[in-house]
């Protein structure tokens, strides 16, 4: 007899429990979905960043061709502007038109890399490793600008410089 009422007291246990292991069990599956939505959210918060790089790239693009296209403007006036036609092509006017040259040609290699890194980036399965790689690209792009401005800089004024030779030859 006492058997029986063993074998009841478990059937009786397992009853009362049987409630508490299915919450346990939507307690999981609750908190997976939280952990998936969670992810969800973080990966959309990536992306974003990597269409805001993209944006900013793309605006500093511009300002560097706006730079370039300004400065070409201006040593092509300078150019025109020789007060005697018998006197040689100025070599600091070649010079900083090599020089133009040269940072164009820099400024697209600039954009194929940073396309390159996007593309990367926009591969990476590891959120962290993605992370790290936005971090990296962000801080290039700010080192890029800064030293796109050190070019600007040093190209205006040789402009400025080749001006103030026209003007001293006239």
């Amino acid at each position: 007899m006492k058997t029986r009422n063993d074998l009841n007291y478990f059937w009786l246990a397992a009853l009362l429990l049987l409630p508490l292991s299915q919450a346990g069990d939507s307690a999981l599956g609750a908190a997976d979905q939280v952990e998936e939505l969670l992810q969800d959210q973080s990966k959309a918060r990536r992306e974003e960043k990597v269409k805001e790089l993209q944006r900013q790239e793309r605006i500093e693009n511009l300002k560097r061709d706006q730079d370039a296209s300004q400065s070409q403007r201006q040593l092509e006036q300078l150019k025109q502007e020789k007060t005697d036609p018998s006197q040689p092509h100025q070599p600091k006017a070649a010079e900083t038109q090599r020089q133009l040259d040269q940072q164009r040609n820099e400024q697209q290699l600039q954009r194929l890399q940073s396309e390159q890194k996007v593309q990367r980036l926009q591969r990476e399965k590891d959120a962290l490793r993605q992370q790290q790689q936005i971090d990296e690209l962000q801080r290039q792009q700010r080192i890029d600008s800064l030293q796109d401005q050190i070019r600007r800089n040093q190209t205006q004024h040789d402009l400025e410089r080749l001006r103030q030779q026209q003007q001293i030859q006239r």
